[in-house]
């Protein structure tokens, strides 16, 4: 029993995610089931499955929205159940739903977003549009998100997502709505 906490804490320490028996219930639906992940620094992971499978609900556990029914998740040695401020503000995190306000244009929409992650307001803006050139939506930046097409929403989400400047970036369907075009870029 001690080499098994031992190399669990050996394990914890060298991923950069780290999650032991993970599981969802939905009811009676268990939609996550005892996952066990080792996620190190600069590695590239992808969760592939069919509709349903639970790869979201996964995603949702790790970025804190959706506390697990059980087991453990660690980010950079930081338990999530103890410190989940301290792991959100580490993390670029990109839903698969639109999520982005309506009522402000798309700079206020990352402005606004920055402001989450405590960046004076100079700094906001100044990242802001540093990932609104990235993504080549500069000419967009008065626009209203109403006014924009659905792979600009999309472009939009990904920019949101790297305004804190995060350690990890967590993308659930990143280019869902892409076109060819757009999708290159965003792998790029």
């Amino acid at each position: 029993m001690k080499w098994q906490v031992n190399h669990r804490n050996s394990m914890i320490a060298m991923a950069v995610i780290f999650t032991q028996n993970l599981t969802k219930k939905f009811k009676d639906l268990l939609a996550v089931d005892g996952v066990n992940l080792v996620i190190e620094d600069g590695e590239c992971f992808g969760l592939l499955g069919p509709n349903g499978a639970g790869k979201t609900s996964l995603i949702r556990m790790i970025t804190a929205v959706s506390p697990p029914f059980k087991g453990d998740i660690w980010v950079f040695d930081k338990n999530l159940k103890t410190h989940s401020r301290q792991v959100k503000a580490i993390l670029g995190v990109v839903p698969q739903v639109d999520n982005l306000d309506e009522d402000l244009t798309v700079l206020q929409n990352l402005t606004t977003f920055a402001r989450y992650f405590n960046l004076p307001k100079p700094e906001a803006l100044q990242r802001s549009r540093e990932v609104l050139s990235l993504f080549e939506l500069e000419d967009k930046r008065n626009s209203r998100i109403k006014e924009l097409s659905g792979g600009m929403k999309r472009r939009l989400l990904l920019a949101r997502g790297l305004i804190n400047q995060p350690k990890i970036i967590i993308l659930d369907e990143p280019t869902i709505g892409l076109d060819p075009q757009a999708k290159h870029l965003v792998w790029r």
